[in-house]
């Protein structure tokens, strides 16, 4: 790994329908609801309450409980950053929404027979789809989270001064 410090953040979306692969289909529409509001639980607290209530309603399904219960810190990362960045974080829209468009492309021609093409068509377009990425909500704030400054359910985390214990 190049960063191990780093946190991981597993995209939300790919986990809802992870877990309610698991689930008969009659059940996915409630699990549904239920699962799409635990990522934007306003702290992670409220978060594992959702998490919990859902294990309960659906015992009876213990694959798709597992799901959230194995990914469960990968997936509440994002409660470490900055509140006006979690949109950007939950999910891996980001990087996938580039590549769809790309892959539109490279589709219809199959088969490169010069790689150099191939590099050049995948930079082009990359290049144009870049003009509508949106931007990242609350910049300001990248410099905290580059230098190392914690956060707790979206909010800085300020040491008290005064008298540490001894």
């Amino acid at each position: 790994m190049v960063w191990p410090e780093t946190g991981i953040q597993r995209c939300w979306n790919h986990a809802i329908v992870n877990c309610l692969d698991k689930l008969p289909k009659s059940q996915q529409r409630a699990a549904q609801l239920l699962l799409c509001a635990m990522p934007y639980a306003p702290t992670r607290a409220e978060s594992a309450r959702l998490r919990d209530g859902f294990a309960r309603r659906y015992a009876n399904y213990p694959e798709a409980v597992a799901v959230l219960e194995r990914d469960w810190e990968t997936l509440s990362t994002f409660y470490d950053f900055p509140a006006e960045h979690w949109k950007h974080l939950r999910t891996s829209n980001v990087v996938e929404s580039p590549f769809a468009a790309l892959r539109l492309r490279t589709g219809a021609a199959r088969r490169f027979k010069v790689v150099a093409n191939a590099t050049m068509l995948i930079w082009r377009v990359l290049r144009v789809v870049e003009r509508r990425f949106r931007k990242l909500d609350a910049p300001e704030l990248l410099k905290d989270v580059y230098e190392g400054r914690r956060f707790a359910d979206g909010k800085p985390i300020t040491r008290a001064i005064g008298k540490e214990a001894a």
